[in-house]
């Protein structure tokens, strides 16, 4: 099972960040230190990224509560066992229904192993994942940071993470999705660590909580 970093690795990666890149020293200055709270993967973890996309926190729990109601236990066989429509009467659109139903489809069949990514690099699973339909680069790339801990991947089509790189350069205009990557290539092998630092840096600054020594918060667009 994958686990999250524990404190003393994250605190370890942000100091040798933060020597590395003068940009990234003042986000980690102002941000208290982060624990890595890893969700739960496989294809549970999958599904409900599914879920939550382009929609509310609010809007994606109420939809996950209805589903894990419905289904009673979030796996492939439940979700094969329901039709589109009855999925949709869960609160589940119908693209969304049709992408779980041909993930949940395709681990049965063992075209992926969601339950054993971490035996593949992080550029192998990246493309296992992407070969999904309705799973995005962003959406891999969350997927390894968030439910296996995986250090070293960096989802640089984020805009918030953009936002905040933006910030930290101190430059007018927000990094598209292939300079974020080049600029993150500094950061190896600890991108997830410094994404996770600048976006906890990001949510401070919108809270309030953290002040920019010049200019601040521009509105930005959710993520996928």
């Amino acid at each position: 099972m994958p686990k999250a970093p524990d404190i003393e690795a994250i605190a370890t990666a942000r100091a040798t960040l933060a020597e590395r890149d003068p940009a990234l020293a003042r986000a980690h200055a102002q941000t208290p230190m982060l624990e890595w709270r890893l969700r739960p993967g496989g294809f549970e973890g999958l599904f409900r990224m599914i879920v939550e996309q382009q929609v509310s926190v609010a809007s994606a729990a109420s939809v996950w509560a209805r589903l894990q109601a419905g289904l009673g236990e979030i796996t492939p066989e439940a979700l094969l066992a329901h039709d589109i429509d009855s999925l949709r009467g869960m609160g589940l659109s119908r693209q969304k229904s049709t992408y779980g139903q041909g993930i949940a489809l395709a681990q049965i069949e063992g075209r992926i192993d969601l339950e054993h990514m971490q035996t593949l690099s992080d550029d192998d699973a990246i493309a296992a994942l992407t070969a999904l339909k309705g799973v995005g680069l962003w959406t891999a790339e969350a997927y390894l940071m968030m439910c296996e801990g995986r250090l070293d991947v960096f989802p640089g089509g984020d805009v918030a993470l953009q936002e905040a790189i933006k910030w930290a350069d101190g430059t007018e205009t927000r990094p598209d999705q292939k300079a974020a990557y080049a600029r993150a290539e500094l950061w190896r092998p600890y991108r997830a660590v410094a994404t996770h630092l600048l976006w906890a840096w990001y949510t401070g600054v919108k809270r309030g909580e953290i002040v920019l020594a010049e200019g601040g918060p521009e509105p930005v667009e959710p993520r996928e």
